[in-house]
């Protein structure tokens, strides 16, 4: 909780993420990598908070992409670590078409969760994300193909 609620780690395992500032108490300032090699920023605010379990937030109007979520983090049983739940609700630019056009892309937001938390759990487990790069038979991403589909770095 307390490594993902200071927001300027999220980019160490958000690739999408270019970065993010705090800008208040429960305010921050999000640039992201949009789909076609463009930026999106936004202002979000923390509209709900427990220490240790829940932050929940939603984007501020003006943003280029308006969005809400919060993420969860769940003792696991027999004290095996912990489950964290990721749930996002986002309004792409150029609605239903822009959706598409990036689910072409490969940047689909459900897929980019799924792989942002399997490198949150690397970061937290090992302190870095592992990958192959510079191994002569090894691709440039992560350990795993599950969660990267393609040979593009950050």
């Amino acid at each position: 909780y307390a490594f993902w609620r200071q927001f300027e780690n999220l980019p160490r395992f958000m690739r999408h993420l270019e970065s993010v500032r705090q800008t208040g108490q429960n305010r921050s300032h999000w640039r992201a990598k949009g789909p076609t090699g463009t930026s999106v920023e936004w202002e979000a605010e923390i509209v709900d908070e427990r220490p240790g379990e829940l932050i929940a937030w939603r984007s501020l109007p003006g943003a280029d992409i308006e969005n809400s979520g919060s993420v969860r983090f769940e003792r696991a049983p027999g004290g095996r670590g912990t489950f964290v739940r990721v749930k996002m609700e986002y309004h792409p630019p150029s609605g239903f078409f822009g959706a598409s056009i990036a689910r072409l892309l490969g940047e689909e937001p459900e897929i980019q969760v799924q792989r942002d938390l399997y490198r949150f759990k690397q970061v937290m487990e090992t302190g870095q994300v592992t990958t192959t790069e510079g191994q002569s038979a090894g691709r440039p991403s992560s350990t795993s193909s599950i969660y990267d589909t393609d040979n593009t770095r950050s």
